[in-house]
């Protein structure tokens, strides 16, 4: 059967050579025949087949001019040790986040004979399942695939293994120790039985395991390229750091000097009006480049955070309290929306309530006078803490939002371009994060979620 339909007398009579047509058996089945015509002495070698076909022990002996091929079939568990290793392999060589859903399809593809492949990844905010990556599903378009394949997807995680609601379609879930990434579906080209007396049911349970393992190996691959994207950006922040606290430092002592010099020269000079106007400029410029300095030299020479249990809405409401005043001068109103009573967190409350000052500042300040500021806060499916901070004034435009949290970038007047870039080496340091949303009309929008306290 495994070389023609079963009962197919075809094949009866036939050099095995003739019989054995695809391309890589032939290339396995050349070299052992080579082997055995220089030592003539028998030897053997494995055909793979793709499930749920398993593979072909075939031993080769020399006959006269020619051999003699005897084939058998090997045990269904071990047909898939090959593409298994063959796919740990690639996957631990891609550390492009974007590649690895293509590689773990090109995997599936040769482990699995799949036709298709699909992966979903959950929304961080939401835990909602999206369409990541797809081949081989032409003949759907992306929102019906994604609609279709959603139950699939949803059911492989929260049984936590691999689930068939389709004759050809398999759905495995993605993820790690620290909970779910996504899922994965493939269309195996031949139908695989449900019945548990049907041989199919052993290939259905061959796929199902290589599908997992298949699975496993992206989660993790996932997770490092996470990771050393992480460490990556980690990296060039601290190397700018090191840069900024270095420039700060040699410009801190030469511009003292220059404030020392310009009050002088006020006291000797006064009464004289056109002095004291430039004296003036000088000294309110120093002064505004005295709090760069002190900034960078905050941002470059970071203070390690000693997180400690709290709850972050608590620090919120402490800035928002200090902050009154400003909010009033605005004629500012505060919508806060909190889903849920007071919990904790790990964090270092001091570094944790820099930020939403700055944040805090930025929104007022983008806000139109007299309109309301929204403060949105909750716990992420995951665990982790977030919080939405939203005003109604004008949009970023995109070329700007996509530097906001360049050190030195800045679209405000006087601005110094540190304080969102603090902001974002503070919250990298807690694992956390913060990312802004801005369109017309809809205002502007800053997330900031914190990691779930350790178990």
């Amino acid at each position: 059967p495994r070389f023609g339909a079963a009962g197919d007398a075809s094949v009866v009579d036939r050099p095995f050579w003739d019989v054995v047509t695809d391309p890589a058996a032939r290339a396995t089945l050349a070299r052992a025949l080579e082997r055995v015509r220089a030592r003539a002495a028998p030897a053997h070698c494995e055909l793979p087949a793709a499930p749920p076909a398993p593979a072909l022990r075939v031993d080769v002996a020399p006959l006269g001019d020619g051999f003699v091929c005897a084939a058998a079939e090997l045990a269904t568990a071990r047909w898939p040790r090959e593409a298994l290793i063959d796919a740990g392999i690639a996957l631990s060589r891609t550390l492009d986040l974007d590649r690895i859903y293509d590689v773990a399809a090109r995997q599936a593809a040769r482990a699995l004979g799949a036709a298709a492949f699909a992966a979903a990844v959950a929304d961080d905010d939401t835990a909602a399942l999206r369409l990541t990556f797809r081949t081989g599903w032409s003949d759907e378009p992306d929102a019906d695939l994604e609609r279709r394949l959603a139950p699939a997807w949803l059911e492989a995680l929260a049984t936590g293994r691999v689930v068939q609601r389709a004759l050809h379609e398999f759905t495995a879930p993605i993820a790690t120790a620290d909970g779910a990434i996504g899922a994965m579906t493939v269309r195996v080209p031949d139908a695989i039985g449900d019945d548990p007396d049907d041989a199919g049911a052993q290939a259905h349970d061959a796929v199902a395991r290589l599908l997992e393992t298949l699975a496993a190996q992206t989660a993790v691959a996932v997770e490092r390229a996470w990771l050393v994207r992480r460490v990556e950006q980690k990296r060039r922040l601290e190397a700018i750091g090191e840069v900024a606290a270095g420039v700060a430092h040699e410009l801190r002592n030469p511009l003292f000097g220059i404030s020392s010099a310009a009050q002088l020269l006020g006291f000797r000079a006064a009464g004289d009006p056109v002095v004291e106007k430039n004296v003036g400029r000088i000294l309110r410029e120093a002064e505004r480049l005295t709090r760069i300095i002190a900034a960078l030299l905050d941002y470059g020479r970071p203070t390690a955070p000693h997180p400690t249990p709290g709850d972050p809405d608590a620090v919120w409401d402490d800035v928002l309290d200090a902050q009154r005043a400003r909010l009033d001068g605005k004629r500012l109103t505060l919508d806060r929306r909190r889903t849920t009573g007071p919990s904790s967190w790990r964090f270092d409350a001091d570094q944790l309530r820099q930020v939403f000052l700055n944040l805090l500042g930025n929104a007022v300040d983008a806000a139109p006078e007299g309109s309301a500021l929204t403060l949105a806060s909750g716990v992420l499916p995951n665990g982790g803490w977030r919080g939405q901070l939203h005003n109604a004034g004008p949009a970023i435009p995109p070329e700007a939002l996509a530097r906001v949290f360049e050190l030195f970038y800045s679209t405000k007047t006087g601005g110094t371009g540190i304080g969102l870039a603090l902001c974002q080496r503070v919250l990298d340091e807690h694992g956390g994060t913060i990312t802004i949303e801005s369109a017309p009309e809809a205002g502007t929008t800053v997330t900031v979620t914190l990691p779930p306290p350790p178990p």
